[in-house]
């Protein structure tokens, strides 16, 4: 059996992930995201309202003209979790398969929600719920698998393609966490079978955002204590404190709600997307407090503000949207002094979220926190644990699967090198069975 990888996303940069795997004549594409720092650099761009072409000219969608080189039928788009680099292009391509969207019971949601605010597209693909564990078939010879991972959302896995010449394992995007806050461990247990079964492992395709750090990526747990050392270290101060953090991050957010609660603070989740996110984990049995508010609308969120204020600061811990800069986000709003919320001398705001490693990113967080601290407020940055594995993760992987051939992704090239010289340390050759490629390239595998 003929196998092809098209890497169509992800290989140039951090964002818009794609990738679609043929296995004879039947494809599955794994991911459709968005490159968000394309279109934050424009002023008032929204996405929903936007055709597909121009947002692939932004360079903010995959171009996935190279899939016209494909000979075979799409089977299932299946995407690994829910942030927006991973299934915010859906809305704008899925329309063009004739094929169900196969994911995790917290990522059907969220893009069922995507799909919902899309006002170009008409999406109408089935959208199919499938748990970690299970499997489905994929045309008459392969079978698709759902292996659960950890991230730094909840419901993640890495889909893994069983053909007759081995399996594809799509491995975006996962840290080595035995100890989560919220879900099941990462299944290293099943990764090691999937490399020694049958005919092993063809290809692995890599999440290297890491892969140049050094050592291993600590479990959620650890900034769950960090955070707390943070948050009770300051039960005795009577100012405001405000925290922000990924909207998605489940765990982290219902931690902030908790230790807000033992320093005697009512939480209130604040923004668009907090309330999106949250409000989906809680249907989807992820419960979080009764008496935890969550506002997603300007006027809804300008009430909370103005309680916040007329009944005491020092009640209150909004935790709101923001962690990097972005523009019309809640905390670039209160730095901006557009919110009944007003930030005095000496207020903590807390960031337990790192900035992504991208030029817009970067300079969005800087003119944020350069906003709070005019208005005097005080920062604690870099409460957090990242998501992805660095580089003893990475070693691990290969050892559990050992891999035929592997595919690094999700950077650019300065960010795959640290991960060619790990490949390199395990025997993997550039050109023979590493290979570095680029957006809309295909590789014949068998």
């Amino acid at each position: 059996m003929e196998i092809e990888i098209a890497t169509i996303g992800g290989y140039e940069e951090v964002g818009r992930q794609m990738t679609a795997v043929r296995a004879g004549e039947d494809i599955v594409i794994f991911d459709m995201g968005l490159n968000l720092s394309q279109v934050l650099i424009h002023d008032n761009i929204r996405t929903e309202q936007m055709h597909s072409l121009d947002l692939i000219d932004m360079g903010a969608i995959p171009d996935d003209r190279v899939m016209s080189e494909l000979e075979g039928d799409v089977k299932a788009i299946v995407p690994t979790h829910g942030h927006l680099d991973h299934i915010g292009a859906i809305t704008k391509l899925g329309h063009r398969y004739d094929a169900p969207i196969v994911a995790s019971p917290f990522t059907i949601e969220l893009v069922k929600e995507e799909i919902q605010d899309e006002s170009k597209f008409q999406v109408d693909n089935d959208l199919v719920k499938m748990e970690a564990g299970e499997t489905m078939s994929i045309g008459e010879r392969n079978e698709l698998e759902f292996v659960n991972v950890t991230h730094s959302i909840i419901d993640a896995i890495n889909p893994v393609l069983h053909t007759p010449e081995g399996a594809v394992v799509y491995g975006l995007d996962k840290r080595m966490d035995h100890t989560p806050v919220v879900g099941d461990p990462i299944d290293m247990k099943r990764f090691r079978e999937i490399g020694r079964e049958g005919d092993g492992v063809l290809c692995y395709i890599e999440d290297c955002t890491n892969a140049n750090k050094k050592g291993r990526t600590p479990s959620e747990a650890v900034a769950r204590s960090q955070l707390r050392d943070v948050m009770r270290s300051l039960e005795d101060f009577d100012g405001g404190i405000v925290a922000t953090t990924f909207s998605s991050h489940i765990a982290r957010v219902k931690s902030i709600i908790e230790f807000a609660k033992e320093i005697g603070r009512e939480p209130v989740l604040l923004g668009r997307s907090m309330e999106q996110y949250s409000g989906t984990a809680d249907k989807i049995g992820v419960p979080f407090p009764d008496d935890v508010g969550m506002f997603g609308h300007r006027k809804s969120v300008d009430r909370a503000f103005k309680r916040v204020m007329n009944e005491g600061k020092e009640n209150f811990l909004p935790v709101v949207t923001g962690h990097q800069g972005e523009p019309r986000a809640m905390l670039t709003r209160m730095g901006r002094g557009e919110t009944p919320y007003q930030i005095d001398n000496g207020d903590k705001v807390i960031f337990s979220a790192r900035v992504i490693p991208e030029p817009t990113n970067e300079g969005q967080r800087y003119q944020s926190e350069r906003l709070l601290k005019m208005q005097g407020a005080r920062i604690y940055d870099d409460v957090h644990v990242s998501g992805h594995l660095r580089q003893e993760g990475h070693y691990e992987m290969l050892d559990a699967l050992q891999p035929q051939h592997v595919i690094p992704a999700h950077q650019d090239m300065g960010g795959f090198s640290g991960y060619v010289d790990l490949a390199g340390n395990e025997g993997y050759k550039l050109g023979r069975d590493l290979h570095v490629t680029e957006n809309g390239n295909t590789i014949q595998l068998v």
